[in-house]
């Protein structure tokens, strides 16, 4: 029995090797599984860092508008929005969404 073993040990090493390298290959930390997962993982952060730069656009911009030169169109439809408010004999409607 030992013979055979010596006889075979080449053969029981390289095959022992082999496997090794494939389960890592598949599975592990740095196998292909979580690289597909590491990838999804980046897409969705890339997608939240784009809608976060736009957010943040979109605030800058806001507050130009209400920065040393006032804008008095973009301060009046704030009060309009936030306020509810009117002018005189302006009718105002507020429509709420029936939730049934």
């Amino acid at each position: 029995m030992l013979q055979r073993l010596k006889k075979n040990y080449l053969l029981l090493v390289s095959t022992f090797l082999i496997l090794y390298f494939f389960f890592n290959l598949l599975s592990g930390q740095r196998g292909l599984i979580s690289y597909f997962e590491k990838k999804e993982i980046l897409k969705n952060l890339k997608q939240q860092e784009s809608l976060i730069i736009n957010q943040i656009s979109d605030l800058e911009f806001k507050n130009s508008l209400l920065s040393d030169n006032l804008d008095l169109d973009y301060i009046e439809s704030l009060i309009r929005e936030r306020f509810v408010f009117g002018k005189k004999n302006e009718k105002i409607y507020i429509i709420k969404k029936n939730e049934n």
